[in-house]
């Protein structure tokens, strides 16, 4: 009978273990490197970031060709206003204002976000970073 009790005890104690650690662990809307596709991507293919040369905001997101499709590391020179990023990674994306010598860097969160950069820009790089944006 003391083993049986000794048996039901040490079951109960892995499965509040077990319980007790599920309940802690951190939720994650992505994985890092995870591609997502939302709502808003327009034509960027899926896993991708996407940057167009335009101010566009159809429901959909823009259906004109991305100025910029990449999921690496990137440096050249586009312009652009908005973005969508379906990577799993945050991005940096840099470079300067349209027409002039002023530098610009705007962070495009990872997990399927879009937004613009608020004024038409020459984007000269796009880097990822570990910390998210």
């Amino acid at each position: 009978m003391l083993l049986k009790s000794i048996a039901t005890a040490t079951a109960i104690a892995i499965t509040a273990s077990v319980a007790g650690a599920l309940a802690t662990a951190p939720a994650s809307a992505a994985a890092p490197g995870v591609s997502v596709q939302g709502a808003g991507s327009g034509n960027c293919p899926q896993g991708m970031l996407c940057i167009w040369p335009n101010w566009n905001h159809p429901p959909q997101g823009p259906v004109e060709t991305p100025s910029l499709t990449t999921n690496s590391e990137w440096t050249g020179s586009i312009q652009g206003f908005n973005f969508y990023n379906g990577t799993g990674r945050d991005a940096v994306i840099s470079g300067f204002m349209l027409g002039s010598s002023i530098p610009f860097k705007n962070c495009a969160p990872a997990g399927g976000t879009g937004g613009d950069l608020y004024i038409p820009v020459n984007v000269t790089k796009v880097t990822w970073q570990l910390t998210p944006c």
